[in-house]
């Protein structure tokens, strides 16, 4: 498993009172910060990062890693 530097690790979620990385609650995939919402690590059209075929792959998502919307 390759882990990330420092500088590109940004705690944003609380689980078990601690700070964790948000993750996707359809799919479990890591999301990145984009502005005010979350989205995958891109990968393919309509995939992640890992190459997996997920739904929510293009889809925004809050801070608790639920899809809000599709992007067009």
């Amino acid at each position: 498993m390759i882990h990330p530097s420092e500088s590109e690790f940004r705690p944003t979620a609380v689980r078990d009172g601690r700070l964790a990385p948000v993750t996707c609650a359809a799919c479990g995939c890591r999301l990145a910060e984009s502005g005010d919402s979350f989205v995958h690590f891109q990968g393919f059209a309509g995939r992640d990062a890992r190459g997996c075929l997920v739904d929510c792959a293009e889809a925004m998502h809050d801070a608790a890693g639920q899809p809000i919307a599709l992007q067009v």
